[in-house]
């Protein structure tokens, strides 16, 4: 009880501390777009000052932003996300949960944000709310010890997540639902409760920040829609929502393709070219956008926020195109150009905006892919749903009365269908309910995002994982829906069979070599060569404190206390003491009084060397060396689900192999991940 009380302050900390930064982020990046609009409109007249205002100005905030994340934490580069989903498997990954990266991350996002750029929060936050979490519970361990285990910690981490997308988006249920998806494997009950506290609240004093900014009247969704209710779609339509859903997953494998070639190769060159590559892919994005220029076929003019509102709006444009805008038409007004059709606005936007939300998520700055995808759906949906509206003029007739077609509700169906495929979640379905308020379109959704995720999830992973693949994170992906024949493979298929271990009557001569020639964490300790039987393992830190004491100066004046001679020695102990490799100089006026009892001098240097080489030959001393007694083990008959689960359920890194107590193999994250495509021979790879 004392923890759950604990917790709940936790909880209630977090959320409020995440949803001030999201609101404080969200104003400040706005009164940024709020200036670069102004510095727009004031130069209008003069095309070349209000082009080079337009470039310009997105420029300056993305270098910052890439600058001051190289030199404060380059961790806080990119989404978060896939190294999140390693941190929590139980890998830890330097820095990416410190202070710093915290700095890092807030100011370098809402500098791009500020930009106009093609980029999203949403990853990022995730990143942002789970260092929040690190750093409270660092802070909170100095009062109770619960903080303190790490278990209790990935469980708050797990939360954290949740907070991160709820108080994004103002949608705690979506939140919840979208961190177990994208972040867990296997998600434990127990947080449920964490997370739907902690992000309902954040999201709740995140959207009371806005009223009392005056941004809105009430506590209302983020994008908030206007459709009918007693009739949002025909039966008739269903066939389009789910060519909508399909088509989707098809479209982003090709964007996906590209992001990952684009972000291997910044993975390469950044370190040459960290400020160059930003600003020339703003520019070019810039010059694109620039709203007198090629930016009037694309609405270039608007921001994202202000695409996604006319994205959803309730008037049919291809009706409105050439005639008085009606009432209330708004920013939408900027898709309705006097001599070019709708359908090629919609396409172009599609088209460019697809290659540049590819390009703008792999510069070297804190952003996100979700939003900009989402936009893309949002557009890929409403040009779906204008062909729909001018194929069915008078709408659909149903029980004497004619209905419309609201090409805004393509619009939100295809921004959930198109997320949904990116991440492989269902869960985005829930989150654009909660961002506009509609429930009205749930069902035709809801269809649409899981033929997504059908289609994706057994073609090629999420993008997550592919960067997680790109980046060579030990993460375990999923097994996936094409791996029939994981029940028919086994662990003596894909084990290694020859084993790097110790025994009892291994020398520190052959540890020293081991250490040496491996790069192992961990070494499985046999009684013998012959028999082969598994007592336990020896972590990497302990073997090499033990061998570096057993050849210690410290060592050898204990020796010499209990009356042991060094090999070979014709000295005096007195003076043999003093000498050491790196003590020679300091002690050559010591050892020049010494009491020597030898008949010539002797070369120092050569003792020390004569009895290390003594004693590297002397076995290994088991006593005195920490030992797991009881480290994971598989028989040989285990099968490749089985293996995966256990692997991915308990976070570990490898398992031992055995067979009646015989140690007979090693199976480490490696032989998994390769496994997961075709079973090869069993390697001779140092993976323990």
């Amino acid at each position: 009880m004392q923890t759950l009380g604990e917790d709940w302050l936790f909880l209630v900390l977090l959320g409020f501390t995440m949803a001030l930064i999201s609101w404080s982020m969200d104003y400040a990046s706005a009164k940024s777009l709020q200036a670069y609009k102004w510095m727009y409109v004031e130069l209008k007249g003069n095309v070349p000052l209000q082009y080079l205002a337009w470039v310009t100005y997105p420029i300056i905030l993305i270098v910052f932003s890439s600058l001051f994340c190289h030199l404060v934490a380059p961790q806080a580069i990119g989404s978060g996300i896939p190294e999140l989903k390693t941190i929590l498997r139980g890998v830890v990954l330097k820095e990416y949960l410190t202070l710093k990266a915290f700095v890092a991350k807030v100011i370098g996002l809402t500098a791009s944000l500020g930009s106009g750029m093609p980029l999203g929060k949403e990853g990022p936050f995730v990143h942002i709310a789970s260092i929040c979490a690190a750093v409270l519970s660092r802070v909170l361990s100095i009062f109770t010890g619960v903080y303190e285990n790490s278990a209790h910690v990935q469980d708050l981490l797990v939360c954290a997540c949740a907070v991160g997308v709820g108080t994004c988006f103002a949608a705690p249920v979506g939140g919840v639902l979208f961190s177990i998806e994208v972040t867990s494997t296997y998600f434990a009950v127990r947080n449920y409760w964490r997370g739907y506290f902690a992000a309902t609240f954040s999201a709740f004093i995140f959207r009371v920040l806005s009223v009392w900014n005056k941004d809105s009247v009430t506590i209302t969704a983020l994008f908030r829609t206007n459709f009918r209710m007693e009739f949002p779609f025909d039966l008739q339509e269903l066939p389009a929502f789910a060519v909508i859903g399909c088509v989707s997953y098809t479209c982003r494998t090709v964007q996906l393709s590209g992001e990952l070639m684009t972000f291997d190769i910044r993975e390469k060159l950044c370190m040459c070219v960290r400020l160059i590559y930003p600003a020339v892919v703003t520019l070019i994005i810039a010059t694109f956008t620039f709203p007198p220029g090629f930016g009037q076929f694309m609405a270039g003019e608007l921001m994202p926020r202000e695409c996604i509102n006319s994205l959803f709006d309730n008037f049919t444009w291809t009706k409105i195109w050439r005639s008085a805008s009606p009432p209330g038409l708004g920013r939408s007004a900027m898709w309705l150009h006097p001599h070019v059709s709708v359908f090629i606005i919609l396409l172009l936007f599609f088209i460019m905006k697809f290659w540049m939300s590819a390009v703008s998520t792999t510069m070297p700055i804190p952003s996100g892919a979700f939003m900009p995808v989402f936009i893309l759906g949002a557009a890929f949906g409403r040009l779906v749903g204008e062909i729909m509206a001018t194929l069915f003029p008078n709408g659909i007739l149903f029980d004497g009365i004619v209905y419309r077609i609201l090409p805004g509700g393509y619009a939100v169906i295809g921004a959930a269908a198109m997320t949904g495929a990116v991440t492989h979640t269902v869960s985005t379905a829930v989150i654009c309910f909660e961002l506009t308020g509609q429930i009205s379109h749930i069902l035709p959704m809801m269809v649409a995002v899981i033929l997504a995720n059908m289609v994706a999830q057994g073609l090629q992973p999420s993008l997550y994982d592919s960067i997680i693949q790109v980046k060579k994170l030990p993460y375990l992906p999923e097994l996936g829906f094409g791996h029939i024949s994981k029940y028919n493979i086994f662990v003596e298929d894909i084990m290694v069979r020859k084993v790097k271990f110790l025994s009892p009557q291994s020398t520190y001569r052959e540890l020293d070599l081991l250490l040496q020639s491996t790069t192992l964490k961990t070494f499985p300790l046999v009684d013998s060569k012959e028999s082969m039987i598994l007592l336990g393992s020896i972590e990497r830190c302990e073997l090499q404190a033990a061998c570096d004491w057993w050849l210690s100066a410290e060592r050898r004046v204990y020796n010499q206390g209990q009356g042991i001679s060094s090999p070979g020695s014709k000295v005096s102990w007195e003076c043999f003491t003093f000498i050491d490799e790196e003590e020679q100089e300091e002690n050559k006026e010591k050892v020049s009084h010494c009491d020597i009892t030898t008949d010539a001098t002797f070369d120092w240097p050569l003792q020390i060397k004569a009895w290390e080489e003594a004693e590297m030959d002397k076995p290994i001393d088991i006593d005195h060396i920490r030992i797991d007694p009881s480290p994971f083990q598989l028989v040989e008959r285990t099968s490749l689900h089985k293996t995966h689960t256990l692997f991915s359920l308990l976070g570990l890194s490898h398992a031992y192999v055995t067979s009646i107590g015989k140690l007979v193999g090693v199976v480490a994250l490696k032989e998994l991940s390769i496994a997961r495509c075709s079973v090869p021979p069993g390697p001779c790879l140092d993976i323990v």
